[in-house]
């Protein structure tokens, strides 16, 4: 059986229906289970369906078997496994969360997508939020950081800002 032709009909199926920010990595030296990891965004539980049917059925047309489907009644996580290759589609929150990159994506695959030769994704820096997930949440201050700036006027570290030019302040 050949990998490539496997996660190229995955590939195929998730591009057909327009799936966003697709990641191929190998997991071979990870686990003995499967040898791929495919990640794909969609951006609705309609998309998510959509992409996890036109997965199987590329898959299944081209031959290789489809064992099992999980999610598709929620559509937030749908994983379509196809014995050697596993696809996870999901919708941009729920990948920011889980960070699926973090964990399968130390060795990722070069593929073309669109007709454009690039390797596949690269990981996340541990411990980094990717760019998406910047912009989706808002910046919220920890116990941690709030510690750390009482700390910083206790020690007049910090600095209050003078107003701006031309705005005068109620008394």
């Amino acid at each position: 059986m050949d990998i490539r032709k496997l996660q190229r009909a995955i590939v195929d199926g998730l591009e057909d229906v327009k799936a966003q920010n697709i990641a191929v990595f190998n997991t071979e030296h990870l686990t003995p289970m499967f040898e791929r990891v495919i990640v794909a965004s969609g951006t609705s539980n309609r998309q998510t369906k959509a992409l996890a049917s036109s997965v199987r059925e590329t898959v299944k047309e081209r031959g290789w078997p489809v064992l099992s489907v999980e999610g598709a009644e929620n559509g937030e996580w749908i994983i379509v496994d196809c014995g050697a290759a596993v696809a996870h589609i999901m919708q941009p929150a729920i990948r920011d969360y889980y960070r699926l990159e973090e964990i399968w994506g130390d060795k990722p695959v070069k593929m073309k997508f669109d007709g454009e030769s690039k390797v596949a994704a690269m990981p996340a820096p541990a411990g980094k939020a990717t760019t998406a997930a910047k912009q989706a949440a808002p910046m919220k201050r920890t116990t941690a950081t709030k510690a750390a700036g009482t700390k910083r006027a206790a020690a007049g570290g910090a600095k209050k800002k003078p107003p701006r030019k031309g705005v005068t302040r109620a008394r």
